[in-house]
């Protein structure tokens, strides 16, 4: 028999057979043949229970000529294997798949092909493809005039363009954002590398570089050596740099990034990073170092001018140890305090870093935290410099919070436990000068105030608070609370702190040992009173707290260091606070009590407010905010008599995007602003604004002599589709110095991103001084990205 036809509405077989051997084995019912031995061999490669689905309006069978053709709307469906065509015909003589008419494939990684005509081996190893598009799983795409395969792994594209951008709906025919054309598009299986050949480079359809060759890893690599994106930037002292990093692909779980870095004024930099990877976390190594070629270029006397070799070593890392418990450490170890600072390194070019080893666990209402720590302050000045801030850090030895919360109720209310353990070690002095304020501190003469003690001390803190809220019939909430506490304190002060601290107080009792206990029983009320409107709703709440306690032990002798309790700011968000200290170093004392009315409202249009407005009462005992301690910490807080300043606060929102808060302290006699702020805030879809406005009256006991004034804004803006510009800036109003500002534009897509951005900071004391920077980043999504930039703060 020549050859026989088979045709109906949809022919549909599920046959037993490889993907396009199968069609060789095909004959229609009633005219079965011999198999040959080109069938058999076929059949020997089919995996044991391997099924196609084969559907066609018309299958056509020529034995002369060894053909089987399947036409109309053809579909081939085998071991998660697609070919939908118009026509596919099948040679057995030659092996060879031949698919055209709106041909689209689609291969088990998810890759669709798309073509008018595809020519292959039974087997998909070698083929020919005409006029093709490739759109892989992750959203990246071929296109070429025509393709070849071969050995099964090797696939070169014939006038080819690559992009990971998606084509334009509306105008499909509009070039992408960025695409790579090349005259040959290599992409090897084996190697998972794409290789290409004499390419360019187009943005928006413009070429911009001409590449004779480059190589970057398929979309399907997690990990492969090669260059990394080069990275630029400038700065003033180093002048402009160029970076092209090396990455090596060492093994699935650990890598290696070898960056050479050339400055114009310094000379070359060396930095290599080696990563490792674990099931439960990972780490990091880093190690980089420069030999300056022009230290000169610094400001003289300062730590940057002094060196010439200069390096660091960090590392960061993170383990799981099972779902409660995390332990890991931050290390900066660098030949100088402000290295990684001036050459930006990575993650460690803030001006403050901490040094750490922690471990931590958390269990449902349970807390633990221990950990080692170490402030790096990243300044220029001198060691030998008296005001060196960096030599007076200290370490902390260890750190260490623990916390329960039992879930069951403890006499129907709500019991806490907290224990605080501290050791600080410092090998100088902090202290920081202040003319003679006699009476502002009772016992303080002219003197000091001791913002580290040179030596070591430690202090142990136990806490427990329960408490249980009660509504009366009347809708009044009365929350009754009981807390003790106990400390135990050690110190051993150098020579040198013994002397100050005989100096700042009449009062000093220095001590090797101190044992304080604290008892408090307090009583908190709230009436919330709710009335509504046609269009909106309201609370009111009054609000009375007190607090009965004896007198803080010690307080006023200057024996005890203050580390963690320094920066005490009252306001209307600790109004209601147990204890306003921020530490633990100091405890309230004395029976105090805190009057306040709290107001929230919302609108049917979604306008939103909030409101709270009170005072706080020394009733009885010593007030332990008009004490004396080594940093005068109750100075000017707004609690040091026995009536405080009244604090308030507004805030409003609404659901145009507006938002608003202002806050202030006033004096509880004349109302005259003590501390204030106003923050606001606009958010659409194509404007963010933020700004916030700061006062804070002179405080000369803290070295402020004058008042504070600080202006803070921040915006960004989109001009067009995916452009947007954006800037900041800070004012100083005392200086009259803006002391930063940048402005900057950007670009952002599914596939690119860029943004470019100017910088300049100033010295409040020396706004002459500017230091100017040039920040970028360009990210082609697929190939790589460079550089950074801070859009604003507004990121």
């Amino acid at each position: 028999m020549r050859g026989a036809t088979v045709s109906s509405a949809r022919l549909k077989r599920l046959l037993s057979a490889s993907a396009l051997g199968c069609i060789m084995a095909v004959t229609p019912l009633g005219l079965a043949s011999a198999q040959t031995v080109e069938e058999t061999a076929v059949r020997n490669r089919i995996p044991e229970g391997g099924q196609m689905l084969l559907e066609a309006d018309t299958l056509v069978y020529d034995n002369d000529k060894q053909t089987v053709t399947a036409v109309g709307g053809v579909q081939i469906d085998y071991n998660n294997n697609r070919v939908v065509a118009q026509r596919v015909a099948y040679n057995r003589a030659t092996g060879r798949l031949v698919a055209s008419g709106n041909v689209q494939a689609i291969d088990q990684s998810g890759n669709v092909i798309y073509s008018d005509r595809i020519d292959v081996t039974d087997d998909f190893r070698d083929g020919f493809v005409n006029a093709l598009r490739i759109e892989t799983p992750d959203k990246t795409y071929f296109a070429a005039e025509s393709a070849e395969r071969r050995d099964g792994v090797v696939t070169t594209f014939n006038q080819g363009v690559y992009t990971a951008c998606e084509p334009c709906e509306d105008k499909p025919e509009k070039p992408p954002i960025w695409r790579v054309k090349a005259q040959k598009i290599i992409w090897n299986g084996q190697t998972k590398v794409v290789r290409f050949e004499r390419a360019r480079f187009e943005m928006f359809g413009f070429p911009i570089a001409y590449l004779p060759a480059f190589e970057v890893a398929d979309p399907t690599v997690k990990q492969k050596s090669g260059f990394l994106f080069p990275t630029f930037g400038y700065k003033d002292e180093l002048g402009f740099s160029a970076a092209v990093p090396y990455y090596v692909a060492l093994n699935p779980s650990y890598d290696l990034t070898i960056t050479p870095r050339g400055y114009t004024r310094q000379g070359f930099m060396g930095e290599a990073e080696f990563r490792r990877r674990f099931d439960n976390g990972g780490f990091n190594l880093r190690v980089a170092g420069i030999n300056q070629a022009d230290p000169d270029a610094f400001d003289a006397n300062t730590v940057d001018a002094d060196e010439e070799f200069r390096g660091a070593v960090t590392s960061s890392g993170a383990f799981s140890i099972n779902p409660r418990w995390t332990f890991g450490w931050d290390i900066l170890a660098q030949t100088d305090k402000n290295f990684a600072y001036t050459y930006g390194l990575d993650r460690y070019a803030s001006y403050v870093h901490r040094s750490e080893v922690y471990l931590t666990g958390l269990n449902d209402r349970n807390y633990f935290d221990l950990r080692a720590m170490k402030f790096q302050v990243q300044e220029e000045v001198l060691n030998s410099d008296p005001n060196s801030v960096s030599q007076k850090q200290p370490w902390v030895l260890p750190s260490f919070d623990y916390s329960i919360t039992p879930d069951e109720p403890i006499a129907g209310g709500e019991l806490s436990v907290d224990v605080n353990v501290q050791g600080i070690s410092r090998d100088r002095l902090a202290i920081d000068d202040y003319p003679d304020f006699a009476g502002i501190v009772p016992n303080v003469i002219d003197g000091q105030n001791i913002r580290g003690i040179d030596g070591n001390t430690g202090r142990a803190t136990a806490q427990a608070e329960w408490r249980r809220t009660l509504i009366t019939p009347g809708g009044l909430a009365l929350t009754p609370l009981l807390q003790v506490r106990g400390d135990g304190i050690y110190t051993s002060y150098e020579d040198n702190t013994i002397a100050a601290i005989e100096a700042q107080s009449a009062a000093s009792d220095i001590r090797d040992q101190y044992w304080r206990g604290m008892a408090t029983a307090g009583l908190e009320a709230r009436y919330p009173v709710l009335f509504t409107t046609a269009n909106s709703s309201h609370v009111i709440e009054p609000m009375a707290q007190l607090l009965i306690r004896p007198d803080e032990r010690y307080a006023g002798t200057l024996g005890i260091p203050n580390e963690d309790a320094q920066s005490l700011v009252f306001d209307a968000t600790s109004l209601f606070e147990t204890d306003k200290f921020s530490g633990y170093d100091r405890v309230e004392g004395g029976t105090r009590a805190n009057l306040g009315i709290r107001y929230s409202g919302t609108f049917s249009n979604g306008w939103t407010t909030n409101a709270i407005i009170g005072q706080s009462y020394h009733l009885a005992g010593l007030n332990s905010y008009s004490t004396a301690d080594l940093v005068s910490a109750g100075a000017y807080s707004g609690l040091e008599s026995d009536r405080s300043d009244y604090v308030a606060q507004f805030g409003v929102g609404s659901p145009l995007g507006f938002s608003g808060a202002v806050g202030g302290r006033f004096d509880e006699d004349t109302l005259e602003m003590r501390r204030g702020e106003v923050k606001l805030g606009y958010t659409t879809a194509p404007l963010t604004v933020t700004g916030q406005y700061a006062f804070i009256q002179k405080q000369p006991l803290y070295g402020f002599s004058e008042d504070r004034h600080e202006v803070t804004v921040g915006a960004r803006a989109k001009v067009a589709e995916n452009w947007s510009v954006f800037g900041s800036a800070i004012y100083d109003f005392q200086s009259e110095v803006v002391v930063r500002d940048s402005i900057g534009f950007a670009y952002d897509d599914e596939c690119f991103t860029f943004a470019l951005a100017l910088n300049e900071s100033r010295e409040i004391d020396d706004p002459d001084d500017v230091e100017r920077g040039v920040g970028f980043n360009l990210t082609f999504r697929t190939i790589g990205d460079f550089g950074k930039v801070n859009r604003g703060g507004l990121n």
